[in-house]
This record gives C-alpha cells, structure tokens and sequence, in this order.
C-alpha cells in the first residue's frame, strides 16, 4: 500500500502541545512557533502525592508517575513564559489512577504482563487530557506531541473498500520509532494529531535543541511509567498470595513470592537454584504457578489476540498477511492474521484473531500487545491472550 503524510500545522493554526518537560516536547512546540502558529503548551498531572515509606523523593529515577513531576510542570512553566507561549496543566489523576495504575495491578495479579504506556496513551494522553482541554474552553486546530511517529492516509481504500483513515506510520529514525505505543488511537483522533518531530533523527533534535540553548537538551531521559521504587508500593494494597514454582514436568522447583511480581522471559530473581538457565515460560493465575523453563522452550509458533482494534474500524474480512510486534524492542516479523474460533470454552473480549509467524517467535506474554504493520503504518493491533506452541 502507499500512504500520504497528512498535512502539518501551518502558520495561523492553533496547536496544543503536550509538554513533559523534556527535549522532544519542548522543541516541536518551538518549532511549531517558527512556522508561524499560536502554540498553548499543556502538562498532564497525574502523580497523587504520595511517596513510599522511608524514599527521598530525590533519589527517585525522573519518570511518568513520580515526585518528579513538580519541576517538570516548573520547567515547562519557566519554558512557556520565557517563548510567549500559553499554559496549562491538566489534572487527569483520578483517570490515571483508574485507567492506567488499577490496570497495571490487575492485570499483573491476572498472570498477564501488561503495557501501561499504551493504556495511557489511549485513554489519558489522547483522551483524558484532550477533553480536559475541551473543558476548559481551549479550541485548537491540532494536538502535537513529541513522540517519534507521523500520521498517514492509505491513497486507496482499506482492505478493499473505499475508506480512508488516519493511521499511524513509522517515523525516519527508526530507532526511536514509538508507533507500537500509539497503535489504540483511534483514527477520529488522529485526524487532529500531528508527531512534528517525525522527520527528525533524535540527533537532530539533540543539535538543534542544543543550538537553542534549552535547557531540557541537557537533562536525561526520563524513564516510562513508574520507577522499580514504586512497585511494591503499588500492589501493598492487597497481601501477596506465595505458590509453586515448577518446571515444565510439574516438578516443584521453589516457591514465588506472588505472580504479580513475575512476568514472561524473566531470568533474574527467580530464587530457584537448578544446573542450567531458566526462564519464566508461563503463570497461571488458576493454580498460582510460575513454570520455568529452558530458553528455546520459550519459542512459539503464534498466538491468538484479542480486544482488537482496526485503523478506521475496517475490519479485514479474509486472512491478510502483514508484519507484527509482540514488544517494543522486538522487530516486526511476518505472520498471517485471520479469525480465531473458540473452543472449549474459550473466552475473549471481542473478536479473537490467530496471528501465525513465519519464523518462531521467543517469549510471547499474554498481557503485551501484538501490532499490525502493512508497509510501516499500523492497520490494527490487539491484546495477546494466549500463546500456540503446537
């Protein structure tokens, strides 16, 4: 398929940003100021307060959900002051905490590794945020923020019929490329959407933050979601249930601490003693289990995904074969995608679809998301459920 990129803000638009603080955000809103544009900057707030016993704020990692957040929304304040630019902050803490943290905790006590990153952006970042926006009586022509992707329109119709949405499609520099993050929003909001920096190598943007002399060119990356600091804090709301650890015989091999502190491929921690490397190959939140097994028995042939969605909402109606990520770091791999029937009981949310790989694929976790690519632009993507070795 062929894509055209959808058009940039032009000079005279007005264009919210969404500032965190950091080299991305802080130069696409200047760049969108050169071109001529009104720019309002806007930060989410999402941290509740609240810092774990006995932590100094201090010594905590700079990420999404943390103490960090005051001198984020200082410097981004300093920032907009100092470039004539408008700001807000936008209080999403009770969406994020429902959305996106109570997620996380379910998910992971479900025996299911979960993606919270694509949960915020669905339904806080181009959500949440959007309509507290709207609330406050801010009209915009188009949102942009600093993440490393574009927004495209297939030339021809979808899946043979003649719709046309916006999808979202690789950025130039690859090795940032964040689409995988974004493939849940939906293509109503994207046709306000626009990724400024999708053109750019993050080199590039590094050197022109640089000659502009910003001072978050010379901060470090902050890191996603929450800092390890938190994790036990988070699921302190509930006891930890304690089960077997076992092999992919059945043998007991020790005893794990809760499954929510386990996830698929997992090496470290594991607390067994055995005369060769394992790694974590399933959880079943049935039994309260944690299987471990040796690492070519982490390969699998495909999978099945469900909670699906389509770009535009065009839902293929015949197998169709496209490139697929089951994290972020892996790289697409050919598949062929088709319906999956139910059986035995089987239950899904929505539509389940059978994603068969060319070649084996390495330690798939229920939980991840599988994301679709045709020619580098998304066309669908849905939440792993299970995993086909035979």
């Amino acid at each position: 398929m062929t894509f055209i990129d959808a058009p940039m803000p032009a000079k005279g638009d007005t264009v919210v940003v969404g500032l965190s603080g950091g080299v991305d955000s802080t130069l696409t809103a200047l760049l969108l100021k050169d071109a001529g544009c009104r720019v309002i900057g806007v930060t989410m707030s999402l941290w509740d307060g609240k810092l774990p016993p006995g932590l100094d704020p201090d010594a905590i990692p700079d990420s999404c959900y943390g103490p960090g957040e005051y001198k984020d929304i200082e410097d981004c304040r300093t920032f907009c002051e100092q470039n004539d630019i408008e700001y807000h902050v936008v209080d999403v803490k009770k969406e994020y905490h429902e959305e996106v943290l109570e997620y996380f905790k379910r998910e992971y006590r479900n025996g299911r590794t979960p993606n919270p990153c694509i949960q915020c952006n669905r339904k806080i970042k181009f959500g949440a945020l959007l309509k507290g926006i709207e609330k406050i009586g801010i009209q915009y022509d188009y949102f942009c923020t600093g993440h490393y992707a574009k927004v495209v329109k297939p030339e021809e119709g979808l899946f043979g019929t003649d719709i046309k949405p916006f999808m979202v499609s690789s950025a130039y520099d690859y090795t940032k490329d964040q689409t995988y993050f974004l493939y849940r929003i939906p293509s109503e909001t994207l046709s306000k959407v626009r990724f400024p920096l999708a053109k750019y190598k993050k080199s590039e943007v590094f050197e022109m933050a640089k000659k502009r002399n910003l001072i978050a060119a010379e901060r470090k990356e902050s890191q996603d979601f929450i800092p390890p600091e938190y994790f036990d804090v988070l699921f302190a709301d509930k006891p930890s249930i304690p089960g077997d650890i076992i092999d992919l015989d059945g043998k007991k091999l020790g005893t794990h601490r809760g499954i929510e502190h386990y996830t698929v491929g997992q090496r470290r921690g594991l607390g067994v003693a055995v005369s060769y490397p394992v790694y974590v190959h399933s959880i079943d939140p049935v039994s309260n289990t944690v299987v471990l097994a040796k690492n070519e028995d982490l390969n699998a042939k495909g999978l099945v995904a469900d909670n699906f969605v389509w770009s535009g909402n065009v839902e293929p109606s015949e197998p169709i074969e496209a490139f697929v990520k089951i994290r972020l770091a892996s790289k697409p791999v050919k598949a062929r995608i088709e319906k999956y029937e139910a059986e035995n009981g089987e239950e899904f949310t929505g539509t389940p679809w059978k994603i068969s790989f060319e070649n084996e694929q390495r330690a798939i976790a229920p939980g991840q998301s599988a994301v679709l690519y045709i020619d580098g632009t998304i066309c669908g993507g849905g939440i792993i459920s299970k995993v086909l070795r035979d």
